[in-house]
């Protein structure tokens, strides 16, 4: 990362951090549309996994959840907007660009069980831990 120390060009750090930043997931991207990565956290307790993503302003039927060969994959694509034509948009400044994340599911996770809810602008996923068989111990008998 290129930092630049002077207080007066403060902003110009911005500027080369979303330069630097986006390069490599915008390669091979039309430059028009930026890329977009939703922010996720992973936490985890005994019982599972609490995977949460943050989609502001979506509805819950925009996304896509599916789960193929182990992978979760979690995606929204934009729709286009129609224009109304009793007005004219002067400056738009909200964007809900299309995303796509994928995570590996080991086999500690039952992947039948996981359960999903959108709540807040965040879109929360709770992966149960398979439980464990227990081998209780077995008394032999000497014959």
């Amino acid at each position: 990362m290129i930092q630049v120390k002077h207080p007066l060009n403060r902003n110009l750090n911005v500027v080369f951090d979303e330069i630097f930043n986006a390069l490599p997931q915008s390669w091979g991207r039309d430059f028009k549309e930026p890329s977009y990565v939703a922010p996720t956290n992973i936490h985890e307790s005994a019982a599972g996994y609490h995977l949460e993503l943050l989609v502001p302003g979506r509805n819950k039927e925009d996304f896509k959840v599916n789960i193929d060969k182990k992978i979760l994959t979690i995606s929204f694509e934009k729709q286009v907007e129609t224009e109304n034509k009793d007005y004219q948009t002067i400056k738009r400044e909200f964007t809900f660009n299309s995303f796509k994340r994928s995570f590996n599911l080991d086999e500690k996770i039952n992947a039948e069980a996981i359960q999903a809810k959108y709540e807040n602008g965040v879109l929360k996923f709770f992966l149960p831990k398979v439980e464990e068989v227990k081998v209780a111990p077995k008394q032999i008998t000497i014959q």
